[in-house]
C-alpha cells in the first residue's frame, strides 16, 4: 500500500470530459485543480492535447486543447501547485503544435494508441521527450489484443525511450487475474520500463483491478474524482488515496471538491455502474452502445438492451 515510487494522476478534467464534450467552467477546474494540490496528488492530467483543425470549438469546450492561455487561467499568478499533464491521440495533434516544455506549463504528455498504431505512437512519443515533456504510452484496449499481438508489441515498446507504459482496461473487462498475467507480462517483456494501469468501472472492478495492479508491482496508477469518466467511469481517486498508506496524501480535500463540483454534475451526467456499461464489459465491447442507450428515452429499459447485445453473443 506505501510506496515511494507510487505515482498517482488524476484523469477527472479529460477522461470526465468525454462525457461533457469538456464543457466544464473554470471554476470547477480551478478547484479541482487546488484540491488536488492540497490532497498531495502527483499529476493533473488537465484534458487532450490537440490540433485546432481536430475539433470544432463551437461543440467542444478549452479541454480538449489545453492552450496555455487557458492552463494561465487556471493556474493563476501563483507558482504551480501540481505537475499538468495531458492526452494525445494518434492523428489529432499536430507536431509543430506541441510547444517546448520550457515555453508552457505541461509538464507530461501521453500517448494513447491502440497495439497497431504502436510505431506511430513511439515516434510521437520521442517528440514529446526530444521538447523536453515526461511522456508515457497509454495502450489501450488491451483486453481486445491476441496474445502474439501483445507480445510483439510490447517487444517493441521496450525498445522505445518513453519511460512508462500503460496497461489500459479500456472496456472494463478485465478481472484481478487478468491484471495480475498482464503486470507480469508487461514487466517481464519491458523490465527497463514503469508499468501503469488506467482502469474502468464496468463490472465494479477498477477499484479492485488498480490494488492488484498495486500488489503486482504497478507504480502509476489513474483515478478520477468520484469515478467520473467515459461510461462506467474510473477507479475514484478518493478510495484509492484512502487505501494508499504515504502520508503525504489527504483525502478530506477531495471529498470537499466532490460535493462542491462534482455532485452536481452527477445530476446532469451519468457515470458510473449501470447495467448498460455492465453488458459492454462483460462482453468486452467498446461502450459506445451503451453511452447511446443512456443519453436515449431508453436508458431503464435495460432488457431490451441486454437483449439487444447478446443476440449477437454467445455465453452470457
Amino acid at each position: 500500500m506505501f510506496r515511494p515510487e507510487i505515482k498517482v494522476i488524476d484523469c477527472t478534467v479529460r477522461d470526465g470530459g468525454l462525457m461533457n464534450k469538456w464543457q466544464f467552467d473554470d471554476t470547477f477546474v480551478k478547484q479541482v485543480y487546488h484540491a488536488l494540490a492540497e490532497a498531495g496528488v502527483d499529476y493533473m492530467e488537465i484534458g487532450y492535447l490537440s490540433s485546432e483543425s481536430a475539433f470544432d470549438r463551437n461543440v467542444v469546450g478549452p479541454w480538449r486543447f489545453c492552450g496555455e492561455k487557458d492552463l494561465q487561467r487556471i493556474i493563476g499568478d501563483d507558482e504551480k501547485k501540481i505537475k499538468l499533464s495531458a492526452m494525445a491521440d494518434i492523428g489529432r495533434i499536430d507536431y509543430e503544435d506541441i510547444p517546448v516544455r520550457s515555453e508552457g506549463s505541461l509538464d507530461m504528455i501521453r500517448v494513447a494508441c491502440y497495439v497497431h498504431q504502436i510505431d506511430k505512437a513511439v515516434d510521437l512519443a520521442h517528440h514529446c521527450i526530444d521538447k523536453g515533456y515526461e511522456t508515457t504510452i497509454n495502450l489501450m484496449a488491451v483486453s481486445t489484443v491476441g496474445p502474439r499481438d501483445l507480445e510483439e508489441g510490447l517487444n517493441d515498446l521496450a525498445k522505445c525511450r518513453v519511460p512508462v507504459i500503460y496497461l489500459v482496461d479500456s472496456f472494463g473487462a478485465f478481472y484481478s487475474e487478468d491484471i495480475e498475467v498482464l503486470a507480469r507480462m508487461y514487466m517481464e517483456r519491458m523490465p527497463d520500463k514503469t508499468i501503469g494501469i488506467h482502469a474502468h468501472n464496468n463490472q465494479q472492478l477498477a477499484f479492485a483491478n488498480t490494488i492488484s495492479s498495486i500488489i503486482s508491482g504497478i507504480n502509476y496508477l489513474d483515478a478520477t474524482l468520484y469515478g467520473i469518466g467515459r461510461g462506467a467511469g474510473n477507479c475514484p481517486l478518493e478510495l484509492l488515496l484512502s487505501f494508499l498508506k504515504n502520508p503525504k496524501f489527504k483525502v478530506r480535500p477531495l471529498v470537499k471538491v466532490i460535493e462542491e463540483q462534482i455532485l452536481p454534475w452527477r445530476e446532469k451526467i451519468d457515470w458510473g455502474y449501470f447495467i448498460p456499461y455492465m453488458v459492454s464489459g462483460v462482453l468486452n465491447q467498446h461502450p459506445r452502445e451503451a453511452m447511446a442507450c443512456m443519453e436515449s428515452d431508453k436508458k431503464n429499459q435495460v432488457t431490451e438492451f441486454y437483449d439487444q447485445m447478446t443476440s449477437v453473443a454467445s455465453g452470457l
